[in-house]
């Protein structure tokens, strides 16, 4: 769901191999059409003719600087591809508007989705097939195969470019654990402890020890999160059938119940988007929540947290290690491209995403851009590229790291100890969507009857599933 997060040691936890996407084209800039059924119909590709592209994602105006980096970058782009007309739009991806979107033809030529989305927009034909321009451009030599398996098709057909990939961790007040009398350096490590610690919290310093994701889709996500790290799941492998209506999904919530009811543990307040709670959270009014390592950017750039406040632990397990949710975004472009805007679309995506992890010159000049920008070098994620050419940008980029890398630790350390485990396959948005209120009658309503929310929400989501 977030915006992802990048370090870690991601190939290790999937084994990955190199992938090598080895260039192809003919002669002056011309091939002829894929055959695997790119938008635009048939034809040949000439990567020299005029071609004008629409870029989603544009910064807003209340974000002068990022806006100005984004135009910046444009221009920039355009001064090596002459023949490429760039146009932007604010244009983003959000769960409850996003397919209205796409069902409209409103979508610009390429634009960030959240990785939930493929499965259903691949059978639908509502992606373009970009396997061979993605070989014209020779877009990146090492993206990571079991990433790209999220835009595949059961031929190998790949339908969008994976670039950020997260996993779901705990976010912590390192502050508030000292007024709380605890080690800062020991975050939780199992449920049980975060129930503890939370109510510590609590009693000690006033402030809520834990807080929930609760509303825009962000309560089934969390919910989601938390089964997985109880042993569970949410979907059927084949997505065909809801598999929350048991022990583990039942076990989080009677957890929440009980921190929220039994503890009193939770604060006063229990409908949180992202956005909010990272507010909260920075102003230090909440000890623990579930985010990945990103929280850090938005909590301390945007509401000012103090760097040496943040932590970031791995998941809680329970009874495991089982894993933690993984997720990301991906480039898509639209369904409507002719190969000629999906060729400029993927040379657009290598400018803006891929170039400075293969450039030293690029890598050492973003690293100094980003700074400039009063943004982040160096805070700890997943890459979705090869383990080998991460390291070697990570090398170029030491002496601008500027996070306190070793609040991190827990969290680093879970890349290679905890299974990373996708979002669901089907429909994910809308299993997410249906699960919001469960969690916020659970934390909202003493009486919540789990037993009967997890039932009549499994019927509803099982009928979606089947359509």
């Amino acid at each position: 769901m977030t915006r992802v997060s990048r370090w870690g040691r991601f190939s290790a936890a999937l084994g990955i191999a190199g992938l090598v996407l080895a260039a192809a084209g003919c002669a002056k800039g011309t091939t002829p059409g894929a055959s695997g059924g790119s938008g635009g119909g048939g034809g040949e590709i000439d990567q020299n003719a005029p071609v004008t592209i629409t870029i989603g994602d544009r910064p807003t105006p209340d974000k002068p600087n990022d806006l100005k980096a984004f135009n910046q970058k444009i221009k920039d782009f355009t001064a090596k591809n002459p023949n490429i007309t760039v146009k932007s739009t604010e244009t983003n991806w959000q769960a409850q508007t996003f397919q209205a979107q796409v069902a409209g033809g409103t979508l610009p030529t390429v634009m960030s989705i959240s990785f939930t989305e493929p499965a259903n927009m691949i059978p639908n034909k509502q992606l373009p097939d970009i396997t061979d321009e993605l070989k014209l451009v020779d877009l990146t030599k090492d993206l990571n195969p079991n990433v790209l398996k999220i835009v595949q098709d059961a031929n190998g057909r790949i339908y969008g470019v994976p670039i950020d990939v997260f996993s779901v961790g705990l976010a912590y007040n390192r502050n508030l654990f000292k007024q709380a009398g605890l080690d800062p350096d020991k975050p939780p490590t199992s449920w049980d402890e975060v129930r503890q610690y939370a109510k510590q919290i609590s009693e000690k310093t006033g402030k809520a020890g834990y807080a929930q994701l609760t509303t825009n889709n962000t309560g089934g996500w969390m919910l989601t999160t938390m089964t997985y790290s109880m042993g569970g799941t949410v979907e059927s492998a084949d997505g065909k059938k809801s598999t929350f209506n048991d022990a583990p999904t039942k076990k989080a919530l009677q957890l929440l119940k009980d921190m929220r009811w039994t503890d009193n543990s939770m604060g006063s307040r229990f409908l949180y988007n992202q956005e909010e709670v990272r507010q909260d959270f920075a102003a230090g009014k909440i000890g623990m929540v579930l985010q990945a390592p990103d929280a850090y950017d938005m909590s301390v750039k945007q509401f000012g947290m103090k760097p040496a406040d943040f932590g970031e632990a791995a998941l809680p397990q329970d009874g495991g290690p089982h894993g933690t949710l993984t997720g990301g975004s991906l480039k898509m472009i639209s369904p409507k491209a002719t190969k000629n805007e999906i060729v400029a679309a993927l040379k657009w995506i290598k400018f803006d995403q891929f170039d400075k992890y293969t450039s030293q010159d690029v890598a050492v000049q973003d690293a100094k851009t980003t700074i400039a920008d009063k943004g982040f070098v160096g805070r700890p994620g997943i890459s979705p590229l090869s383990q080998e050419t991460y390291d070697q940008y990570n090398k170029w980029r030491e002496p601008y790291v500027n996070v306190p890398v070793k609040q991190f630790q827990s969290y680093i350390d879970s890349t290679t100890s905890l299974k990373l485990l996708p979002e669901p396959s089907n429909k994910g948005q809308e299993v997410y969507s249906l699960l919001d209120p469960v969690v916020q009658q659970v934390l909202t309503k003493k009486d919540a009857d789990i037993d009967k929310l997890l039932s009549d929400t499994a019927s509803k989501i099982d009928a979606r599933l089947a359509r």
